[in-house]
């Protein structure tokens, strides 16, 4: 079966359907994809309600900060992504540390609803991020996944990504800090 899928960035008007995607716990643990855009301090002080308050506000500046894949009128999926600087926990990482000194946005999030995981949204996400990064002016994509040495690994751990959907998107594996997180890049 096929997916037709649409896409739109997160904005004002796409808010409700990203709410309904994340759902009440705000997709992980009240996450609302602030993870890596706050210190762990400041995170784990507005987990829930004030992560969700917090994004809602970078929606109100029209700040890019990703797509969300529709399937109908369905919010069927998430990928973030906007310019590594406003990822400051990216910035301290020991093990995704900058390969070098080129400006690049960075795709820290990549969040797939139940209903359809593993049917190949993920790569086609990954490639309307792409254009829609490309169109916010970036040049150089940048992402995090995972390699699962298990293939049973639970899907809540998936939260970057895994390395097989960026690669299939075009993506090329650059360095490793770490043996199960490659850093890897598209170059627009």
């Amino acid at each position: 079966m096929t997916l037709k899928v649409t896409f739109k960035a997160l904005t004002n008007e796409t808010w409700p359907s990203f709410e309904k995607l994340f759902g009440p716990k705000g997709a992980c643990g009240g996450c609302w994809c602030m993870t890596w855009r706050l210190q762990k301090s400041e995170y784990e002080r507005l987990k829930g309600d004030g992560n969700k308050k917090a994004i809602q506000k970078l929606i109100k500046k029209n700040e890019p900060i990703g797509m969300l894949a529709f399937v109908g009128d369905d919010p069927a999926g998430w990928c973030a992504v906007a310019p590594r600087e406003k990822y400051i926990r990216l910035e301290t990482s020991r093990v995704l540390k900058p390969i070098d000194d080129q400006p690049v946005w960075s795709v820290s999030c990549l969040f797939i609803a139940k209903p359809y995981r593993r049917k190949g949204l993920s790569v086609k996400l990954l490639k309307a991020t792409l254009a829609y990064a490309k169109k916010e002016g970036a040049n150089i994509i940048e992402a995090y996944p995972v390699e699962p040495k298990d293939k049973k690994m639970p899907d809540v751990f998936a939260w970057t990504g895994i390395l097989s959907s960026f690669i299939s998107a075009g993506f090329k594996e650059e360095k490793r800090h770490s043996e199960s997180r490659p850093i890897v890049r598209y170059y627009l």
